[in-house]
């Protein structure tokens, strides 16, 4: 395993100018979640660096009405047969071969993209990389077992030996790969952060949000219960106001909870462009109490505004911790609790000082420009063919 330091210093690199770079995933709509977000982030930083990205994806319920997010990409997209579980799709090893990349990078396991990123690197000669986006996190292995002992069986692990690297968010996720995969040549390189801002308000109003993908492993349950547990002195003024997507049978569960829960929670569905950053804009904390994560983009977006976050340790961001950016609310109820109590009467020098370590987060270890060089390093040795161990 290697850290990112590390990883430059001991990279062979090619020049990245002109490489066509591909950017394989399931989903690159909304539906994709953070993994979907982070390739269009990736999208930009290959753009940026001066070569070309290219994005194949699988065609879902939302891509035809979202192709604006990844209108200024060359995008292919796959109709997917059979089931949805699996995803394959025919057309798709198709379109990789047509598209001449120099270099694959895999976002996200499990589905058939991984087959078709296996297939295209034995059948091109050339590198490919795999970003798990924490799907090897032990919370994540012990779901769905079944399904991933047969993807492991067929496909997953002739891919896992045929990748050049592997990529980590952390150096936990660093952990779990080389634990689940075996594999040697780990690069740790974080998502980024969008451009950091100060947060606008000098002091907001005491809103606590919550933006992300309606799932099990974010805990809501537990937000929402801690937050009922609040007395009318703690809370005060203050609301808790859930933004986010999912299926129907998560969505409807976590309405029911909101329906039974004290007045100031409220769920507002998804929110995206303006309507985040206005979300965004208004808040004094994040609240993700998750019970599993790679590396939360939310909580990025959050910093880069201003925001700072009550967060769980499964969050794998030490560094809100360490830099005083984040304080640690657990995945209990009561635990929650006391962390909203504590922050709700957090004084406004205190918060404002939360604010602005956020903020220096954003611009400093997690800002594009740094993990955008370290990219250049990790793609330039790709497309030469000499990423060492």
């Amino acid at each position: 395993m290697s850290t990112p330091g590390a990883s430059v210093a001991a990279s062979i690199t090619g020049s990245v100018a002109g490489k066509r770079i591909g950017l394989l995933t399931a989903s690159v709509s909304t539906l994709g979640g953070g993994v979907a977000e982070a390739v269009l982030s990736q999208a930009a930083i290959i753009r940026d660096m001066g070569a070309v990205p290219v994005i194949f994806a699988l065609r879902d319920a939302k891509t035809d009405a979202q192709a604006a997010r990844f209108a200024n990409y060359e995008t292919h997209l796959a109709s997917r047969q059979g089931p949805a579980i699996f995803g394959y799709a025919k057309d798709m090893h198709k379109q990789m071969m047509q598209a001449e990349c120099d270099v694959m990078h895999l976002h996200g396991i499990w589905m058939y993209p991984s087959r078709a990123g296996a297939v295209w690197a034995q059948r091109t000669g050339r590198l490919y990389i795999i970003s798990p986006h924490g799907m090897l996190d032990p919370w994540i292995m012990a779901r769905g077992r079944w399904k991933k002992a047969l993807a492991r069986r067929f496909y997953e692990r002739s891919g896992w030996r045929r990748a050049a690297a592997f990529h980590a968010l952390t150096s936990d996720e660093a952990q779990d790969i080389a634990r689940e995969t075996g594999a040697a040549t780990i690069r740790t390189i974080p998502n980024p952060a969008p451009a950091a801002r100060s947060h606008a308000a000098d002091f907001p109003a005491p809103e606590v949000i919550f933006i992300g993908r309606i799932h099990p492993k974010k805990n809501l349950a537990a937000l929402v219960a801690g937050w009922g547990q609040l007395s009318a002195s703690d809370a005060g003024e203050a609301r808790l106001t859930i933004a986010g997507w999912g299926d129907g049978g998560e969505v409807a569960a976590l309405e029911k909870l909101v329906a039974a829960a004290p007045g100031n929670v409220r769920y507002i569905g998804p929110v995206h462009g303006a309507a985040k950053q206005e979300l965004l804009a208004r808040a004094r904390f994040m609240a993700l109490p998750s019970l599993s994560e790679g590396l939360p983009v939310a909580i990025l977006e959050a910093w880069a505004n201003g925001v700072p976050t009550l967060m769980s340790r499964a969050c794998h961001l030490p560094e809100g911790f360490s830099s005083g950016a984040a304080a640690d609310c657990g995945t209990q109820a009561d635990s929650i609790a006391a962390a909203l109590r504590r922050a709700l009467a957090l004084p406004p020098m205190e918060w404002r000082a939360m604010s602005g370590a956020a903020t220096d987060l954003a611009n400093g270890p997690f800002a594009a420009s740094t993990t955008a060089q370290q990219w250049r390093t990790v793609y330039g040795a790709l497309a030469s063919g000499k990423l060492g161990a």
